[in-house]
C-alpha cells in the first residue's frame, strides 16, 4: 500500500510535533539530533498497522519480540554520545534500522549488527530505500562488536546487558564514547561509558527497560523473556 500525499504531509505534521513536545521540551537541545529526527520518517520503520502511533511518545512491537524504542529514548541515547561528522560508529541491535539512520545524519560512518537475520535484512531494505549509504548492516552475534572496522568512536548498545560486553570495550578509541543498559529485567540502568587514559569512566544515568542482549558476551541464547534473571 503506497502511502498518499496527504498521508506524508500528515505523517510530516506529526513527526514535527514528536520532535517539539517528546523530545526538544524534554530536554534535548543539540540541533543536529532534533534536526535528524525531523529527516528520518520513523512511521517506515515500523508496520503498516502501526504507522497511525508512530510518531507516538511509547515503543512499537517490531516482530520476534523485537522493539522501536521510545523517540525520547533514541534522542537521549544519541544526543549523550556527542557524536562529531567525522565519527565511526557502532551499533549493537539493529532492530528497525531507525537508530541507526538516525545516526547517519550525525556522523561520517555507522555499523549496526543485528543477531535477528529477517530483522537484519529488513532494516537494510529500508535503510537502501531512503538512499542512505553511509550505515552498513551485518548479522552476526552483536555482543562480538565488529571487529573488521574496529576501533570506534562511538558504540551504542540498544539491548539490556549483564555487563559490558568485554569486546566493546576492546573496540573502543581512547577518547571514544559507549552508551548501554546494564542490569537484568526487572531493573536496568542507562550507562555512559568514556575510555579515558586512565581507564573506562562509567557514569549511571536514568533507569530504563529493553529487551535482554544475548550472545556470548550478553545473557545466554536459551533464556527466554520471561525467565532471563
Amino acid at each position: 500500500m503506497e502511502i498518499s500525499t496527504d498521508q506524508e504531509a500528515q505523517f510530516r505534521q506529526e513527526r514535527e510535533q514528536m520532535v517539539v513536545e517528546q523530545i526538544q521540551q524534554r530536554g534535548i537541545s543539540s540541533v543536529p539530533v532534533l534536526d535528524a529526527f525531523r529527516e528520518i520518517p520513523r512511521h517506515l520503520f515500523v508496520a503498516k498497522d502501526d504507522q497511525a502511533e508512530a510518531y507516538h511518545d511509547h515503543p512499537l512491537p517490531i516482530g520476534f519480540g523485537q522493539t522501536i524504542s521510545q523517540p525520547f529514548i533514541v534522542a537521549f541515547m544519541t544526543e549523550k554520545l556527542q557524536l562529531s561528522p567525522k565519527d565511526l560508529v557502532l551499533e549493537i541491535g539493529t532492530g528497525s534500522g531507525y537508530q541507526a539512520a538516525i545516526l547517519s545524519c550525525l556522523c561520517d560512518t555507522v555499523h549496526t549488527v543485528e543477531r535477528i537475520p529477517q530483522l537484519g535484512k529488513q532494516a537494510r531494505e529500508r535503510i537502501h530505500s531512503l538512499e542512505i549509504k553511509n550505515v552498513f548492516v551485518h548479522i552476526a552475534d552483536g555482543t562480538e562488536g565488529w571487529v573488521e572496522d574496529a576501533p570506534y568512536d562511538a558504540i551504542m548498545v540498544t539491548a539490556g546487558a549483564p555487563d559490558i560486553p568485554n569486546p566493546l570495550k576492546k573496540q573502543l578509541k581512547k577518547g571514544g564514547r559507549m552508551i548501554l543498559p546494564i542490569g537484568n529485567r526487572w531493573h536496568q540502568e542507562l550507562h555512559l561509558v568514556n575510555n579515558s587514559d586512565s581507564g573506562f569512566m562509567v557514569d549511571a544515568i536514568i533507569p530504563v527497560v529493553f529487551v535482554p542482549l544475548l550472545g556470548k558476551w550478553g545473557w545466554n541464547e536459551k533464556t527466554t523473556r520471561d525467565d532471563w534473571f
